[in-house]
């Protein structure tokens, strides 16, 4: 079934945003929510109409690359940033907007909306089921409000700071989310992802193999995002992935924190191209990650 712009998500979060101040993380969380759920719907209709004949001459009309050719960049990730912003303008006009794929402000005072129309594009791709859209606002450079959605799952992670963080089902399900109580690095199950330039590749493996012995698996979903709020809800005990952008981890790391993970993040103005190390762990294993990711370099950035 097609993701629906009447998401039981949407009321709930209009409800607790209806009685505080515009700019409360409550009302910015709503304004979140409001906007990935449209864009969800958008998205949702948009596959089954582009890419149905997959190999197709339209289909291959839809996609071009970024920073490698194993980098895509479709119609639908352009058409849904375009969404979002036309949304955010008419609920937070003026607000500065930094998307992934038509960039903008990188200033960092007052309110800015960081924005990522498709995170997993290569999921989204193939037809894989997990990718996301990822909206936070972030005030002076802090995230306190955001919003991932699972499109094909028909799931709505949001968090406001200091307010928490949930999950809403398609179905009206409401859970909160909180980490696991794992204690062991050892039984800890990591999430990571891999960047796109084959040096960065080469050193994300040999961190890997050298991790791969110390903890119980490792994960590799496909979207940031969506491994930020796996955290969240005690699905992974912890997640680890150099060279992300703030539009990949502006909402995700907020929820992870809402739900009690200890979460590292780099400034807001860094860029993929810096290379610098996301983190957030299940409180338990925190510390002992931290040092063991630190023991095999994996807190060093990764440039490109």
């Amino acid at each position: 079934m097609p993701f629906s712009e009447d998401h039981p998500a949407l009321r709930t979060a209009l409800d607790a945003a209806s009685q505080v101040p515009a700019d409360d993380p409550r009302a910015l969380r709503a304004v979140s929510v409001t906007v990935a759920v449209a864009a969800a719907a958008h998205v949702a209709t948009r596959r089954p109409q582009v890419f149905t004949a997959v190999g197709s001459e339209s289909a291959a009309r839809a996609v071009t690359t970024k920073s490698t050719r194993t980098d895509p960049v479709t119609v639908v990730d352009t058409e849904t940033e375009e969404l979002i912003r036309g949304r955010l303008a008419e609920l937070r006009p003026g607000d500065a907007v930094l998307g992934e794929e038509e960039g903008g402000d990188d200033g960092t005072d007052g309110v800015r909306w960081i924005v990522d129309p498709i995170d997993g594009t290569v999921n989204f791709l193939y037809g894989i089921p997990a990718y996301a859209i990822s909206v936070a606002a972030q005030v002076d450079g802090v995230s306190v409000a955001g919003t991932v959605v699972d499109v094909a799952a028909g799931a709505v992670y949001t968090a406001a700071r200091g307010h928490g963080a949930t999950r809403h089902e398609a179905d009206g399900a409401v859970h909160a989310l909180r980490c696991t109580d794992v204690t062991e690095v050892s039984m800890a199950l990591l999430a990571t992802g891999f960047g796109y330039a084959p040096a960065r590749r080469r050193r994300q493996g040999e961190l890997i193999a050298a991790l791969l012995p110390r903890v119980r698996d490792i994960r590799r979903i496909g979207s940031a995002a969506l491994d930020l709020c796996m955290v969240a809800s005690g699905r992974v005990d912890a997640h680890f992935e150099h060279g992300l952008s703030p539009w990949d981890w502006a909402a995700g790391s907020l929820i992870a924190a809402e739900a009690g993970a200890v979460v590292r993040v780099p400034s807001p103005r860094t860029t993929a191209a810096d290379g610098a190390v996301v983190v957030a762990a299940a409180p338990g294993v925190a510390a002992a990650l931290d040092a063991v990711l630190s023991e095999v370099g994996a807190l060093d950035a990764i440039p490109e």
